[in-house]
């Protein structure tokens, strides 16, 4: 039986928010993040080993755990009254405060993925092979019908063969029969021709 691989904590920083995974490995981590690059090479994400912060996410392991970064006070002064970021006053730059600065866990689920595409893809796939049926069907009704035609042509060949087959013999009988007849009169006058001449 395969050991269990240790899971570990790592986290990224999504908006206002820490994304927790709690995962075998960093491949594993970015792959429930949804991540197209590396975010571990690039500093964005790390490995967390404090106790308070990994909780949340080891009691849901692979799950992706949201936590609230600062208050909500804090997120709006970074907002700023036109929209553009203020300068957080823990490092004088715009944009969201580092991944040091922690909030309260809150756990967040990610919405369902939406099965549309696979519902449209089926619905293609059933139309289809309905389409491909209802064609066969008709091949194979207009195969039936020539069968059908092939049959009683056949029935019909036949018996005109046969009724021409009985006229030729009924022919042939009377022509064998005249021909008969015919040679015994050649015969018969053959004689009767030496019998004159004699």
């Amino acid at each position: 039986m395969a050991r269990k691989q240790k899971l570990k904590v790592f986290r990224t920083p999504i908006g206002f928010h820490d994304a927790y995974v709690a995962a075998p490995s960093q491949k594993a981590a970015l792959e429930a993040w949804g991540a197209d690059s590396n975010l571990f090479a690039q500093g964005i994400a790390e490995q967390v080993e404090d106790p308070k912060l990994t909780e949340a996410a080891l009691e849901r392991p692979g799950e992706v755990v949201k936590v609230l970064r600062g208050s909500e006070d804090e997120h709006v002064a970074a907002l700023g009254k036109g929209g553009g970021g203020k300068k957080s006053p823990s490092t004088g730059s715009a944009g969201p405060p580092p991944l040091q600065k922690q909030g309260r866990m809150k756990t967040v689920r990610l919405p369902k993925p939406s099965r549309d595409a696979l519902d449209a893809a089926e619905e293609a796939l059933e139309k289809a092979e309905k389409n491909q049926r209802k064609s066969l069907r008709k091949i194979d009704e207009q195969m039936e019908r020539l069968d059908r035609e092939r049959r009683d042509l056949q029935r019909r060949h036949e018996s005109e063969r046969d009724e021409l087959a009985e006229e030729r013999d009924r022919a042939r009988k009377d022509y064998e029969r005249e021909m008969r007849a015919w040679n015994k009169q050649v015969v018969l006058n053959q004689k009767g021709k030496k019998l004159l001449t004699s």
